[in-house]
């Protein structure tokens, strides 16, 4: 398969591939998503618990660090998909933000601000702060209508509300193209994952309700559902509550696919804890982006960034990712969770 530079604004590279006895060019964009371990400012907030991130935790230097940590996540985002579009991603979801000035920060970093990336979101009712957010490239993509959506949630002792993140729906044109994107961040294994099951279960119910009311609107709407799940491919709520499947024969209508299983049952995974991966980062399509009509972006292929230099190269955790945290402060590294993609392609007549 070869690459063919095009003069077709927003894209800048197309995919050329070899179709019968016909050569057919393609527009290309990708789509990721990131998870960027506890990206927090250096302000204490007096209505979060946000002095428990790593950054609050450190006695000195912390604006120093704070910008090499953003620089560090924009080091990443620019190259996802970069060897194959020749730009950085024209859609990112991401987690584990403190708050909208930090993505600021992020997408003014000397190395993404010539891409005029614009930003979704909202504050979440997240104890610590933590939300989710969109990012996208302005030539790319334009928001129609954004909305977040509350997960209520109960501990199974005391019944006491336990205060999580909130799931993002984006909808919007990619050029004229209309799609909608669900940003996730689900709640997580604390206490283990059969006590804490039940809390990821209901936020994949409130994934399925949501992706049903665009559905019920239009049958042939193009979702996106990416996120940290906190749980793999092969779990209840994303196998059975979304009912998302491996193979595009069997996806229905209404269906969701998740291209992302296959990596799973190949033994990757996009974060590792105790010796174990775990593929938490997904990002899964509904049926209208499989078809095999390219008059319109459908899916592609997708894919788990993992870059040598997003990897441990030595010591006790040699192999997993490069966090940017550890019991030391910062160490200078990204995340602990490799990032995830997809490519979307359109016929260049």
């Amino acid at each position: 398969m070869n690459y063919l530079k095009l003069s077709i604004s927003v894209l800048f590279f197309g995919l050329l591939m070899n179709v019968g006895a016909q050569d057919k060019k393609f527009k290309i964009h990708t789509v990721a998503f990131y998870n960027l371990e506890n990206l927090f400012d250096t302000i204490n907030d007096l209505n979060k618990l946000d002095e428990y991130s790593p950054i609050m935790e450190l006695n000195t230097n912390k604006q120093e660090i704070y910008k090499q940590k953003v620089h560090n996540m924009a080091i990443v985002l620019v190259d996802i998909g970069k060897d194959v579009t020749n730009n950085t991603p024209s859609i990112i979801g991401v987690c584990e933000i403190e708050n909208k000035s930090v993505l600021e920060d992020l997408v003014n970093d000397s190395l993404l601000v010539q891409k005029d990336y614009g930003i979704v979101h909202f504050d979440s009712p997240d104890r610590r702060g933590i939300d989710v957010a969109l990012l996208y490239q302005k030539k790319a993509f334009t928001p129609i209508r954004s909305s977040t959506h509350e997960l209520k949630i109960y501990d199974d002792q005391d019944q006491q509300r336990v205060y999580t993140r909130d799931q993002l729906l984006v909808s919007g044109m990619l050029e004229d193209d209309l799609i909608h994107i669900l940003v996730n961040h689900w709640p997580s294994r604390r206490g283990g994952e059969e006590r804490s099951r039940p809390k990821r279960v209901a936020a994949a119910k409130l994934n399925k309700y949501l992706v049903d009311s665009i559905q019920v609107t239009d049958p042939y709407a193009k979702i996106f559902i990416m996120g940290d799940l906190n749980d793999n491919p092969n779990n209840v709520s994303v196998k059975d509550v979304l009912n998302a499947k491996n193979k595009r024969s069997k996806v229905g209508l209404k269906d969701i696919y998740n291209p992302f299983i296959g990596f799973y049952k190949s033994g990757l995974g996009t974060t590792a804890y105790r010796d174990d991966w775990f593929l938490f980062d997904q990002i899964m399509v509904t049926k209208p982006l499989l078809e095999k009509d390219y008059s319109s972006f459908r899916f592609y292929k997708a894919g788990i960034f993992n870059k040598s230099y997003l990897i441990e190269d030595s010591g006790p955790y040699k192999g997993y990712p490069f966090r940017s945290w550890n019991h030391s402060g910062f160490s200078g590294g990204y995340s602990d969770h490799f990032p995830v993609y997809v490519y979307l392609i359109k016929e260049v007549n």
